[in-house]
């Protein structure tokens, strides 16, 4: 309000601002400078603001002047105030007082109405808990009621063998057996609740026995409407998957032992179509009933279906896949690639025989989805039959029966084409990363009779062919780059021989320069260069996987350090484990690699694997002594004698344990390399690790009485 009645005086018209700018409230010496200077030079600016504050000064003087009377009266004026001021300070004090006091009387009531409705909220909590309770009590005795009193009735009905549940008793105390796990979830970690849960667990085993029971009933009598009721059960307690399992347990998973039996497959010509063929005549003879139940027939009556089930996709297709991987091996194996076409051809068939037996498109999707089928797809090692038919193909080409000399040069440039496409597969393959291999991958490869070259055996992770469409593989395992490797050596080994094969060929034709045919030795040059990339990934691998077992060596401190352990006499178990990838290597492959390879893929992944332990070992003992050296210090400080922490009776020490335990493990090492065939000395950073190991040893033993 101030500002707003304040009049400056009025300056020349030549002024290059508005004297109206130095009232506003976002004045802004900034932003006005900047605004002049659009308008006049900053000299004639300064001139300008130096005229106006003459014209300030001015005014000011006249204001002080015009009124000289009221300032020199100003303190006559205030004569008496300071008693009136007084005179207002006691109401004023009074009314501070009454308004303090009515504070806190709205702040005690306003705490009191806190309190209050912080009780009620908890008296509400616990009459919600003690409300579930009781419908938890009250579900238990209810069915326990409904299941004693179905067994009495029974009991007296037939005295040999009560019959199980009917199936609308059961969904009776399935639909309070719902309520009854609500209220139980939402009383969790109360007292009462573990006292009735034995109870309820009795109760969930007799509605389990008797679903299985009523089920396995309906479906031996072909009784519709048990099959119906039980169905529908176990959906009102969410356990269709458990339906689906017991089907295929009891019912799909004894009709498959039966069928698939590899010496009938093999022993008849038609053995495989004959197999399939009883596989899909058991859906329409075994599973019409839940497939009319369920809706997955055309003649089911949609008011009647129980829906969430698809025992087709869930308990049928697992037991075939299960029932061909177990009882029929053989027929993945690529090995013979005419055998391993027909096979294919005839599974593919079949595969798509059996989805159009799903009834819809959801039931095919969700077929399709399914890991047992993408387990079906994967076991068909197309890229191994690839293999074989190409080297197979190239034989062929040049060989009497096929070979024109017209078509040579063609022929010539097919063979060279093949090979190129081979080490650009086998360069692609050196961009997927190596996956993790299950002991499956490992125990189980395929076994092929095959002495083709291009065999490259066990799982591929670049499967497809079947219906649906295949996925592309991201990564690929360190065994089927072994694999590879031995290709490779192969090829190698038999391209002499095919360029042996092929001159004669060409003589025939008149050709004499054979100098061109070193592009079957560039070829065979371009091979060789892919097994140095190829090693060096499968030593990566070989590495990291001894490492990360050998770096469980950081856990040696924990295992002493305050444990009161007995001194250590043999090497940790972590040292066998990371060594077990070097045996299986060693054994699983010696009959298909050079062993001079082998060995020298042993050494290399030992001496990097090894440089990581011995820094890791090298960091724990530094730690050991820091440690060591700190609990001195410390016991000096305080003037005691106590020994480092140590077994009882002043035994060894906890870190001399440490020392004595890394040693024994280091020791065990060398030893198991010496076992793998190679000499620990040639092994990088092990004579380190082993003199490492040894000074901490002895340091161990010196300090020992």
């Amino acid at each position: 309000m101030e500002k707003s009645r304040m009049t400056l005086p009025t300056g020349p018209d030549t002024l290059c601002f508005d004297k109206d700018e130095f009232t506003k409230e976002d004045f802004d010496v900034d932003h006005f400078v900047s605004d002049c200077r659009k308008r006049v030079q900053l000299e004639e600016l300064r001139d300008d603001l130096e005229l106006y504050y003459k014209l300030l000064k001015t005014a000011m003087v006249e204001l002080i002047n015009k009124d000289y009377a009221d300032f020199v009266n100003l303190s006559t004026n205030l004569v008496g105030m300071d008693k009136a001021l007084n005179q207002l300070s006691v109401p004023l004090g009074q009314l501070r007082e009454e308004v303090l006091s009515l504070r806190s009387s709205v702040s005690e009531g306003i705490r009191a109405v806190d309190e209050r409705m912080s009780k009620q909220e908890d008296i509400r909590e616990k009459k919600m808990c003690v409300l579930r309770l009781i419908q938890v009590i009250r579900s238990v005795e209810k069915i326990e009621k409904i299941l004693n009193s179905q067994s009495s009735k029974e009991t007296h009905a037939l005295e040999v063998r009560s019959p199980l549940l009917t199936g609308q008793i059961l969904e009776r105390i399935a639909t309070e057996f719902n309520q009854l796990q609500f209220h139980a979830v939402q009383s969790k970690g109360l007292p009462l609740l573990d006292k009735v849960r034995p109870r309820i667990a009795g109760i969930t085993a007799m509605l389990q026995r008797s679903l299985e029971g009523l089920l396995l009933e309906g479906l031996q009598t072909s009784d519709v409407d048990i099959i119906r009721h039980c169905l529908r059960t176990y959906a009102t307690i969410d356990k269709t998957r458990d339906a689906e399992a017991l089907v295929g347990q009891v019912l799909v998973k004894p009709y498959m032992d039966q069928v698939i039996v590899e010496q009938i497959v093999e022993s008849r010509p038609d053995g495989l179509q004959t197999m399939y063929k009883k596989l899909l005549e058991f859906v329409p003879h075994h599973c019409r009933l839940l497939r009319e139940v369920t809706g997955g027939a055309i003649s089911s009556e949609k008011g009647n279906t129980v829906p969430g089930y698809d025992f087709l996709v869930n308990s049928v297709w697992p037991e075939i896949v299960r029932g061909l991987e177990e009882n029929l091996p053989s027929l993945y194996n690529p090995g013979d690639p005419d055998a391993f076409h027909k096979k294919y051809t005839i599974s593919m068939n079949f595969l798509r025989t059996f989805e159009r037996q799903c009834g819809s498109q959801a039931s095919v999707k969700r077929l399709r989805a399914h890991p047992a089928y993408h387990s079906f797809n994967n076991k068909w090692n197309l890229p191994v039959y690839f293999q074989i038919r190409t080297w197979s193909s190239l034989q062929r080409c040049w060989s009497d029966a096929m070979f024109l000399p017209s078509l040579a040069h063609r022929l010539w440039r097919l063979t060279l084409q093949i090979l190129a496409r081979y080490s650009v597969f086998v360069n692609e393959l050196l961009l997927r990363p190596i996956s993790n291999e299950s002991a499956k991958d490992i125990k189980n490869p395929v076994v092929t009779s095959s002495k083709d070259p291009s065999v490259t055996q066990g799982n591929s992770e670049d499967q497809g062919g079947g219906p649906s469409e295949s996925k592309p593989a991201a990564s690929i395992s360190s065994t089927q780059l072994v694999y590879v490797v031995a290709d490779l050596d192969r090829l190698q080994e038999q391209l002499p021989e095919l360029l042996e094969t092929i001159k004669p060929k060409l003589e025939m034709i008149g050709f004499k320069n054979f100098s061109s045919v070193s592009a079957l030795a560039d070829s065979q040059l371009s091979l060789s260069a892919c097994v140095p990339p190829l090693s060096g990934r499968i030593v990566r691998d070989l590495s990291e996987s001894c490492f990360s077992y050998l770096k469980s060596a950081l856990e040696v401190p924990r295992l002493y350090r305050r444990t009161n352990k007995e001194v250590p006499t043999t090497a940790s178990s972590y040292v066998d484990s990371a060594l077990k990838p070097f045996y299986q290597l060693q054994s699983g492959h010696k009959d298909k690699l050079k062993q001079a390879l082998i060995q020298q893929w042993l050494e290399d992944a030992l001496s990097e694997s090894t440089q990581k332990y011995c820094e890791t070992v090298s960091d724990i003992l530094h730690s050991v002594r820091k440690m060591e050296e700190s609990l001195k210090r410390l016991k000096q400080a305080r003037k005691t004698t106590s020994p480092n922490p140590g077994g009882p009776g002043g035994g060894m020490s906890d870190d001399d344990k440490i020392r004595l335990q890394l040693a024994l493990d280091v020791e065990y090492l060398g030893e198991q390399i010496q076992k793998l065939g190679l000499q620990s000395k040639d092994i990088k950073s092990f004579p380190a690790l082993t003199a490492l190991v040894a000074a901490a040893k002895d340091q161990a033993t010196a300090e020992q009485p």
